[in-house]
């Protein structure tokens, strides 16, 4: 049995997945439990020479797909978090520091994160208003970048977005849409300043 033949039997029945859900996760901090993450080499995919830094917080259950390429490197105080969707990094691709990648999203080769980025493809349901914000559950909308990309520092990237090859995001940019392949991108919300 697969991984997505196991998660739709797990869809089927609400209570099962409450259990592995608490026996995983510790619903007050929102990560995975102790002795889960004492774990993660067993179940996170991590290519040759690659290097997460010892302060990297690992938000990484094992129902879902993480994968660092080779010689790719998170530094030190991001924070990964695939509790909601694959997070895949690929080959000589850098994470900066104090980033925050919230899947489902996929990163391509030779990508620069610079300092403080937040790259999400979470968001907090709030329409109903009988209800309170957390009690209405997330959503996500997949966020891909693409090979040859350079993401300056503090930039946020939302959720759906999809940011071209040989592209460029400026500093402190949120980018709320696509980016086509080789522009530039700055401003909030991000709009293209010139095709590179």
């Amino acid at each position: 049995m697969n991984n997505d033949q196991i998660r739709h039997k797990l869809n089927g029945n609400v209570r099962l997945k409450r259990l592995l859900d608490w026996i995983i996760m510790n619903q007050v901090q929102t990560r995975p439990r102790w002795y889960v993450r004492m774990l993660a080499p067993l179940y996170q995919h991590r290519g040759r020479h690659s290097k997460i830094h010892a302060s990297v917080r690992m938000d990484t259950p094992p129902y879902r797909r993480f994968s660092l390429g080779q010689y790719s490197v998170v530094e030190s105080g991001a924070c990964i978090n695939n509790a909601v969707g694959d997070v895949i990094i690929g080959d000589h691709t850098r994470i900066g520091l104090h980033n925050t990648v919230i899947g489902p999203v996929t990163i391509g080769n030779h990508v620069n994160l610079a300092q403080g980025i937040t790259v999400t493809a979470l968001n907090h349901n709030f329409e109903n208003v009988e209800l309170r914000i957390d009690e209405q559950g997330v959503s996500t909308n997949p966020v891909t970048i693409a090979d040859d990309v350079w993401i300056g520092a503090n930039a946020v990237v939302l959720p759906g977005v999809s940011i071209g090859s040989h592209s460029v995001v400026a500093a402190g940019a949120v980018v709320t849409k696509d980016v086509p392949a080789h522009s530039l991108v700055a401003g909030v919300p991000a709009k293209i300043i010139r095709k590179l």
